[in-house]
């Protein structure tokens, strides 16, 4: 059966006048819903890495297993599928083309002229980061900068991952000109001037152009109008996210309303039922850390305590690991996403973007380029300095120091959605994962293709310009 297909009249009546602008942004955001709700950003990644693992419900744990395969919705539930790498291709497709319409649109407008060249920035680094989470998940995948206006313009060819990153920075020059505001920001969840060049030190980062992201790294530092909460335990805080922003340069907003901005994170991490009041209202046991990399950390770090082998009931009894779940006697709580307040949806917000982020990306980058340098071990040690760790070792080799930086991020960003990413494109991540087991998970079937996720099979057969990765033909 062949259906004739119709250009919405939504593109003719729309876009008209400067509240249209505004409206048409806010669809651009709303993806991010897609990702994080899920919240398939951060599960993806995290359940397929050394760090956190799932409890095996309705076919979650096919990331930690590695039995994925491009027909995801044949292996996953349903109610699975918002986890996995398809809801990642799904969402950010949809929010390139929401910015392809607000941009193509948007200049026709009467309206202000510095708030339609924000909205046009905005529109501009959300692009950017779609098409980022696109290429470091799935590597080559098609470029789009138009919006699909007819059926043939919505089949496009995959690009090679360098000239995504072309795209990238191209978009991310133009919403740097674009005249966003620094921080502090009016508006909670939109990028600041300074959250263009994290991302675009991030994406450089990724693209192993170091020079580049040493660049834009240093732009954000030297701006000095973020700064390093005194801890992270603070940082995560459910009570202190607005005063957090200071180093939470770029969030996944949530808001405890309904409809609204929620995510799953705060359910999955506490222990099972309504058992720990300080994890949340209710809370499902379905994400914990390994034991062995809470034992990575140094007893001293402070980055541990968001990490718990026991928690406190509501009669106030301490519940020992071996009790906290079913599944394994060692598992680890995370407590990076506490809510015990919010009834419907969730307060706490999901870092993207963070100023430790940028300090580590500097540190790493800085080594690449000049090695490790007393500057790149001051940049590494702002960040265990905060955690109450004495300086890094000095006299390393730059792949010493570099193996060094990646372990302090693995310490920093665990359960953030970050560490499978520093696995793939340092390319360790087949021997790292295959040591990442428990008793749940005794053995990990990683292997080489999944450097990227296969495209959806769905995709594939819906646009014929475009080819499977290889490795999963």
């Amino acid at each position: 059966m062949e259906e004739d297909l119709y250009s919405s009249i939504i593109t003719e009546t729309f876009y008209k006048t400067a509240s249209d602008a505004e409206k048409a942004l806010v669809s651009v955001y709303s993806v991010l819903g897609g990702l994080y709700g899920g919240p398939a950003a951060t599960l993806v990644p995290d359940f397929s890495a050394d760090q956190v693992y799932p409890r095996a419900v309705v076919g979650r744990n096919s990331l930690t297993l590695f039995t994925l395969e491009p027909t995801y919705t044949a292996q996953i539930s349903q109610s699975r599928t918002n986890e996995s790498p398809q809801q990642i291709w799904v969402s950010c497709y949809s929010g390139i083309e929401q910015a392809n319409w607000v941009l193509t649109k948007v200049p026709e407008v009467n309206m202000d002229e510095t708030r339609k060249k924000q909205i046009l920035g905005e529109a501009h680094f959300l692009r950017a980061f779609y098409h980022w989470m696109l290429t470091k998940n799935f590597g080559e995948v098609p470029v789009k900068i138009t919006p699909s206006v007819t059926q043939a313009d919505a089949y496009t060819p995959k690009s090679a991952v360098k000239e995504v990153y072309q795209q990238i920075y191209s978009d991310l020059d133009t919403a740097y000109d674009a005249g966003l505001p620094s921080y502090p920001l009016v508006d909670k969840g939109r990028p600041s001037r300074e959250a263009v060049n994290a991302l675009y030190a991030k994406a450089a980062l990724y693209n192993e152009d170091w020079a580049t992201a040493l660049e834009k790294a240093e732009s954000v530092i030297s701006s000095g109008v973020y700064s390093l909460v005194s801890t992270e335990l603070e940082l995560f805080n459910y009570a202190k996210e607005d005063e957090n922003r200071k180093e939470m340069i770029w969030a996944y907003e949530a808001d405890p309303i309904s409809p609204g901005n929620g995510h799953q994170l705060v359910g999955l991490c506490g222990p099972t039922g309504s058992a720990a009041p300080e994890y949340a209202v209710t809370s499902y046991g379905s994400m914990f850390a390994y034991m062995d990399f809470y034992n990575s950390f140094d007893p001293k770090d402070g980055r541990r305590e968001l990490l718990a082998t026991s928690y406190i009931n509501k009669s106030g009894d301490v519940v020992p690991q071996a009790q906290i779940t079913p599944i394994t006697k060692d598992g680890v709580l995370i407590k990076k996403y506490q809510d015990p307040v919010s009834t419907t949806g969730t307060i706490c917000n999901i870092p993207i973007l963070r100023l430790a982020d940028v300090y580590l990306i500097a540190a790493e980058a800085e080594a690449h380029v000049n090695g490790p340098t007393s500057k790149a071990y001051d940049y590494v040690n702002m960040i265990r300095h905060r955690a109450g760790l004495a300086d890094l070792s000095t006299g390393l080799s730059q792949e010493a120091f570099l193996t060094a930086v990646i372990q302090e991020r693995a310490w920093e960003f665990f359960a953030e959605g970050d560490r499978w990413y520093d696995l793939t494109r340092t390319g360790t991540f087949v021997d790292v994962v295959k040591k990442a087991t428990n008793t749940v998970y005794p053995t990990r079937n990683v292997q080489a293709k999944y450097r990227y996720f296969p495209i959806p099979q769905d995709e594939i057969n819906a646009n014929s310009e475009l080819v499977q990765n290889p490795d999963w033909d």
